[in-house]
């Protein structure tokens, strides 16, 4: 039996959650991630300010449909006013739940103000929380932060405190500061630390690549649940992995002809989903086709070759290719 968490009034499989992910975590992986087992997704993060200006991107990029449920939109921004009223407009698309992002550390972001850049000021980051929890009414507000802005300002703690007093529903936590960006090791200390020092639900990211990570994750920190970034590359297997774990029933990993079979039905979910010509759609389906290849022999030079496909059919011939090779080096 899984156990189940409540953010709000929403209730989570204490399994793993799906984290938002810019230019990867669009509604084609979102849905294979949650037929997958995924407890809970988020959205591409949305700039709050361009809502308010009525960005053409808003509808795809907000709406929510009921396979992916429960989903979180998540929005960044500087400025409370804005946030408020980008939470306004974003409820008409029904989301579970709405999220900040505190912990973006991209130079685009940082360098409006947003992002990780407020991790160096909680006063402002509890005001924008604060904003958003009172436009939200009944709709639970989360907030995503880092472990802090640098190596010698880890404040995760201080912030949590912060944003739980500003009305937070629950505060998910990446173990690294901003100029780590995804490099290094994923502190568990400071997830463990902003657990202990709030009461709401707290989510540990950072470094989760299967099963027993996870359950690493849960048992060092006491976070309430897990979220995965880039170890859902080309593996949304990870979720049924660690939801057999939880549920202490065995699992069984995908063959080879399993994964490109994925693979294959993720392309053809990412061309379904897009308005894109079929060339164009594939652009945006080639690294997701590479990361389903990774960790095989001669996957590299079949990683490069993914990066010059330009239709479904292309990709059809590279995934019995590459099964003929696996096959022929005695791999299933």
């Amino acid at each position: 039996m899984i156990d189940t968490i409540k953010i709000g009034n929403v209730t989570i499989p204490r399994t793993a959650a799906l984290a938002p992910m810019a230019g990867v975590a669009d509604r084609a992986y979102r849905l294979m991630c949650k037929r997958y087992g995924a407890a809970y997704v988020v959205s591409e993060m949305v700039s709050a300010k361009g809502i308010c200006y009525s960005d053409r991107k808003t509808a795809e990029l907000c709406t929510v449909t009921e396979e992916e449920r429960p989903m979180a939109v998540q929005l960044f921004g500087s400025e409370p006013d804005f946030m408020a009223e980008a939470v306004k407009i974003v409820l008409d698309y029904r989301p579970d739940i709405i999220d900040i992002n505190m912990g973006c550390p991209v130079p685009k972001v940082v360098g409006t103000g947003a992002g990780s850049a407020l991790m160096k000021d909680p006063a402002l980051a509890a005001a924008i929380t604060e904003a958003a929890v009172k436009a939200a009414g009944d709709t639970p507000v989360t907030v995503k932060i880092r472990s802090g802005w640098s190596s010698d300002s880890i404040n995760a703690p201080e912030m949590a405190r912060a944003l739980e007093a500003s009305g937070t529903a629950a505060i998910a936590v990446h173990g690294r500061t901003r100029d780590m960006f995804y490099s290094g090791q994923s502190d568990m200390n400071v997830i463990k630390a902003v657990k202990e020092a709030v009461s709401v639900p707290v989510i540990g990211n950072g470094d989760i690549t299967d099963a027993e990570s996870c359950a690493e994750m849960y048992g060092r920190t006491g976070c309430d649940l897990v979220m995965i970034g880039r170890g859902s590359y080309g593996n949304p297997f990870i979720f049924r992995e660690i939801a057999a774990r939880m549920e202490g029933s065995e699992y069984q990993p995908p063959s080879l002809e399993e994964k490109m079979r994925v693979m294959l039905e993720h392309i053809r979910l990412i061309a379904g989903l897009s308005e894109k010509c079929e060339e164009l759609a594939m652009h945006e389906a080639r690294k997701h086709a590479a990361w389903y290849m990774n960790g095989y022999y001669g996957s590299a030079k079949f990683r490069g070759r993914c990066y010059q496909l330009s239709s479904y059919a292309e990709a059809e011939a590279l995934a019995e290719e590459f099964i003929e090779l696996q096959r022929s080096r005695g791999i299933n």
